[in-house]
């Protein structure tokens, strides 16, 4: 199978696009999709769910997914993708637990749902309080409408899945190359690799990158001083935690909560 790893923007992006056939992948942000015209077919793991003009799907993050198009005519949805930390409340369920069915149908789809969606398309990307607000809708009636299921159960024992899974439980503590080898049976050196063709970095790097991606929720999320979320988040030093949130932000933790980010 090939595989995408996508390292999506800190901030949320609407696009509405003409459906095609892509390939499987994974990213760090929650996928939503609102089919406006014709048909769409979205692959989670190994099923394939058909969704008709005005059906709503959801995608949470680090879930293999996919693309395809089967219909004649023409078909346009409008996909959003929304950062993580921008709803901190829903963050450790999305990281265990993903929908049955990922997929609403139309006739099932909550009106508040439809407009939040609509909605998104005019808002400000840096409107951050807005955005979370309506994000906050959908996901709200998310939820309530969706059954949710562990991940591990669509993961099985799929090599990629297994990384992201064991990587989402353990980030917060000392990670090592050499003890996810263990644990896994395998050599670190193909380990390595996998981890390089799949994710386009090195080990280091999807660690860390993970462990930002929860810094940012509780800097948007709670009044924790940044001393205890770079040790929350599974960095050994607060220089370290400096460093590695400037490469990817162009700023400092302090200076993204100063510039409004914060609760």
């Amino acid at each position: 199978m090939f595989l995408m790893y996508e390292n999506k923007t800190s901030n949320i992006v609407v696009e509405w696009k003409k459906p095609t056939h892509f390939p499987p992948h994974l990213h760090e942000a929650i996928e939503m999709v609102y089919v406006t015209r014709g048909t769409l077919e979205l692959g989670v793991g190994s099923e394939l769910y058909h969704m008709e003009k005005g059906d709503f799907g959801i995608v949470f993050p680090n879930m293999i997914h996919h693309y395809q198009v089967f219909g004649a005519c023409e078909s346009k949805a409008l996909y959003i993708l929304v950062p993580t930390h921008i709803i901190p409340r829903y963050m450790e369920e999305m990281q265990k637990y993903c929908p049955k069915n990922p997929v609403i149908s139309k006739e099932y789809l909550h009106t508040d749902i439809v407009k939040a969606v609509k909605t998104l398309i005019d808002v400000e990307k840096d409107n951050n309080r807005l955005i979370q607000a309506y994000v906050q809708i959908i996901f709200a009636h998310v939820f309530s409408r969706l059954e949710m299921i562990e991940k591990e159960v669509i993961r099985g024992e799929d090599i990629v899945y297994r990384i992201v899974e064991y990587v989402a439980m353990n980030f917060r503590g000392k990670i090592t190359l050499d003890k996810m080898a263990y644990d896994f049976g395998i050599s670190k050196y193909v380990l390595s690799r996998l981890i390089s063709k799949t994710f386009h970095c090195n080990f280091v790097s999807y660690v860390n990158g993970i462990r930002l991606n929860y810094a940012l929720s509780l800097l948007d999320g709670t009044n924790e001083s940044i001393t205890n979320i770079c040790y929350n988040c599974g960095f050994d030093s607060q220089r370290t935690f400096n460093r590695v949130f400037k490469e990817r932000y162009r700023m400092t933790p302090r200076e993204y909560r100063s510039k409004g980010y914060e609760k």
